[in-house]
């Protein structure tokens, strides 16, 4: 990876907001939204982590934006949140009534997935997120399952959300990198669901977001060595707070590109669930509208109700991930074909 993807992350700020105005005045957009409704599409199922989050920005972001619009929520699930991110590029209107909040894989797929893949993601205009998570493979202690090494004898279903999601390119890179045995079963339609299907014992485990297991079942980790789950192995740039003790994926890689491979997939960790501008739409919106969000991560009312939600304020600002977005999109070529072949064969 870039040195320069490197010393952006470090140079944000706790709050990852010190380069955006907090005064909107000086380019009132109230004639657009005034009166108006914004479109929030996600591309996920509600009840997971993409749909809180998004719940929670539709009933507070529109105060903080001039003309105070309504928000209201549009869930169009498929492929990862492909599908909602391909419309939005595509067909979605760009007069600044339509965000997206986009799949934290966005950059994965766009480099490794170009023919399901119908946007560029250096077009979208990033307004901030709000928190980032390390995706994290759990399994139920019923499998008897303990460790990754237990992983490489023993054959393991877990479930997907589909093939641009973590919940599907993590196993494939553990599968490829490590040589687990974990079968994929894909068609599910967000974390909700997929929790559900393993607790029933339709799968054995899933990989999601750290953030998303604990505010779904958080008591499935509770009892020690008596817990109903465990989490075996995350990946992203730094642990993950409150399992420091997981190791990450790169701790088992010798070879260079294999680490990269890892790495790339670690972006998720960045992006998180934030929300982005449709390219083409009106350039006078970004200032103001980045400022909004900026504002409401340091709301008060705001971080109680995420909380309350079970979800984390760890933001960054817009200007931040566009730097982080373009370092990502310049990885190596022989990094994305390593990728690519290992995890898809090849294929896209």
């Amino acid at each position: 990876m870039k040195k320069t993807l490197l010393t952006a992350v470090a140079g944000i700020t706790a709050m990852g907001l010190s380069s955006v105005s907090t005064s909107v005045a000086a380019q009132d957009i109230s004639d657009i939204y005034k009166n108006r409704t914004i479109t929030l599409l996600v591309g996920y199922s509600a009840g997971g982590t993409y749909g809180r989050t998004s719940l929670l920005l539709s009933e507070h972001l529109g105060k903080l934006i001039p003309g105070k619009p309504s928000i209201v929520v549009q869930h169009m699930p498929g492929a990862g949140g492909i599908k909602a991110a391909n419309y939005f590029y595509n067909v979605a209107p760009k007069n600044g009534l339509n965000l997206l909040m986009p799949p934290e894989m966005t950059v994965v797929s766009e480099l490794l997935r170009p023919n399901k893949v119908k946007y560029k993601t250096r077009e979208f205009t990033w307004l901030g997120r709000v928190f980032g998570q390390n995706s994290t493979v759990v399994v139920m202690r019923s499998s008897g399952i303990t460790s990754v090494e237990d992983l490489k004898t023993k054959q393991v279903i877990v479930g997907s959300s589909g093939k641009g999601s973590p919940t599907f390119l993590i196993p494939a890179a553990l599968n490829a990198l490590l040589k687990t045995k974990l079968k994929i079963i894909t068609g599910y339609r967000g974390s909700k669901p997929l929790m559900l299907a393993m607790e029933q014992g339709e799968v054995q485990g899933i990989s999601l977001g750290w953030t998303a297991w604990i505010s779904g079942k958080p008591s499935w980790f509770r009892g020690g060595d008596k817990s109903k789950a465990i989490p075996l192995v995350q990946n992203g740039y730094t642990p993950q707070k409150g399992i420091e003790n997981v190791p990450m994926i790169s701790s088992f890689l010798t070879d260079k590109e294999d680490k990269n491979v890892a790495k790339m997939l670690g972006s998720a960790a960045l992006l998180g669930r934030g929300l982005v501008l449709p390219p083409g739409a009106p350039n006078r919106l970004v200032k103001p509208l980045r400022t909004a969000f900026t504002n409401i991560n340091k709301d008060k009312k705001f971080i109680e109700d995420a909380y309350k939600r079970k979800l984390e304020v760890d933001p960054i600002s817009g200007e931040d991930i566009q730097k982080i977005i373009n370092d990502l999109m310049s990885m190596p070529t022989s990094t994305v074909k390593r990728a690519r072949r290992i995890i898809f064969g090849g294929k896209s």
